[in-house]
C-alpha cells in the first residue's frame, strides 16, 4: 500500500459507548507483550491501541512486530490503532515516526505535533491524542479538516467542561467523537530527562534499561510518605489509577464514544470485565471500585485535585 493511501478508517462509532485497551504505557519483555495481547485478543474491547508512546530506547519491540500483533488483533475482530511517541527528541525518531504514519495497514494516533504535520500533510486520517491538548470547539474543527477522526479529551478535563466542549463542538458542526481516559495511572508529564535511570544513577543513554524492572512504574512518595507519583522512566503518571466506572453512563449521555482502558500489568482481564459490565448497567455492591491492588482516583473528572477520590466522598 502507498504511504499517501489512506489505512482503514475507524468503523463507526455511534450507538453504545466503547471501550478501547491505550498502549502499555511501560516497559516490558517481548515475551509479556505476546502473551498480554494473546490474552486481550478474547476481551470484550472494540479498540486496541499498540505501540512505544514514552521512550525510543525501549527497543524490544520494532514496528514489524507491533504490526504482527495489529494483524493478529484484527483478525479477531478489533479496531487497530498504532500510537506515535509523545515526546520527539532526536533525528532517528522522526525517521521511526515516518515509518510509523507510512505503515499502510493501521490508523495513527497522533501524540505530537511531528506526527500530526506528517499525517494531515500526507492527506492520512489519524486519531489525535490526549497530548495534543484540545480544549475548544476551533482548535477541534481545524483537526478535524486536517483529518482527525476521533480525538481524546486531557485527562485533566472535569466532566463539566468536556460536556460544554463536546456541546459546543457539534453545534459548529465538529461531530468527530471523543475518547475519554476512564482507567490507568494518569499520563501527567514527560522530559527529557529519565527520572527511573536517575533513581538508579544511571546516565539516561547509559540507563540499561532499568525502567524494565518496574513493569508498573516506579512510585514516588512525599515527604509524608504518600504515593503521589508514579515514575516511568520520562514519563511522570498518577500513583492512583483513575477509575471512572460508575460514570459510563453519565460519558454515553453527553455523547463520549469511547472509554479508554490503560494496561496494567496484573489484574487486567478483571478491570476490563469489570468496564464491560458497568457500561451495560451491572455495577456490583457495596464497592463498585474495587478492581486490583491499586488506590483510586477520579477527582479531575468532578474538577477536583485529581488524586482525590470524589464517589467515596461522595458517598
Amino acid at each position: 500500500m502507498s504511504s499517501t493511501t489512506p489505512p482503514p478508517q475507524p468503523a463507526s462509532l455511534t450507538g453504545r459507548l466503547q471501550l478501547s485497551l491505550g498502549p502499555v504505557l511501560f516497559y516490558w519483555t517481548r515475551e509479556r507483550y505476546a502473551s498480554f495481547y494473546r490474552e486481550a485478543a478474547d476481551w470484550p474491547v472494540e479498540i486496541v491501541t499498540l505501540g512505544e508512546t514514552v521512550c525510543s530506547r525501549r527497543r524490544d519491540m520494532k514496528l514489524d512486530d507491533w504490526l504482527g500483533i495489529g494483524r493478529e488483533l484484527s483478525q479477531a475482530g478489533k479496531q487497530v490503532v498504532l500510537a506515535s511517541q509523545t515526546l520527539i527528541e532526536s533525528e532517528a525518531d522522526l525517521r521511526d515516526l515516518r515509518k510509523l504514519c507510512d505503515n499502510g495497514d493501521f490508523i495513527v494516533e497522533a501524540n505530537d505535533q511531528s506526527a500530526l504535520q506528517r499525517l494531515s500533510s500526507a492527506g492520512l486520517p489519524f486519531i489525535a491524542g490526549a497530548a495534543l491538548n484540545l480544549y475548544n470547539p476551533a482548535t477541534l474543527g481545524v483537526m478535524a479538516r486536517a483529518g482527525m477522526q476521533r480525538w481524546q479529551a486531557p485527562v485533566e478535563m472535569s466532566q463539566k467542561d468536556l460536556a460544554r466542549l463536546i456541546n459546543d463542538s457539534q453545534q459548529a458542526d465538529v461531530t468527530q467523537p471523543c475518547e475519554v481516559f476512564a482507567y490507568g495511572h494518569l499520563p501527567l508529564a514527560w522530559s527529557s530527562r529519565c527520572f527511573t535511570a536517575r533513581r538508579h544513577q544511571k546516565p539516561k543513554d547509559r540507563c540499561k534499561f532499568v525502567c524494565q524492572k518496574y513493569p508498573e512504574g516506579l512510585v514516588l512518595r512525599s515527604q509524608e510518605s504518600r504515593d503521589v507519583f508514579t515514575l516511568n522512566g520520562i514519563q511522570t503518571l498518577s500513583s492512583a489509577c483513575q477509575d471512572l466506572r460508575h460514570v459510563l453512563g453519565d460519558m454515553a449521555k453527553m455523547d463520549v464514544s469511547v472509554a479508554r482502558l490503560s494496561p496494567r500489568a496484573e489484574g487486567m482481564a478483571d478491570v476490563v470485565n469489570a468496564f464491560d459490565q458497568a457500561r451495560h448497567g451491572r455495577l456490583p455492591t457495596p464497592d463498585p471500585l474495587t478492581l486490583v491492588d491499586a488506590e483510586i482516583c477520579d477527582g479531575y473528572w468532578y474538577g477536583r485535585p485529581g488524586m482525590d477520590n470524589t464517589h467515596t466522598m461522595i458517598d
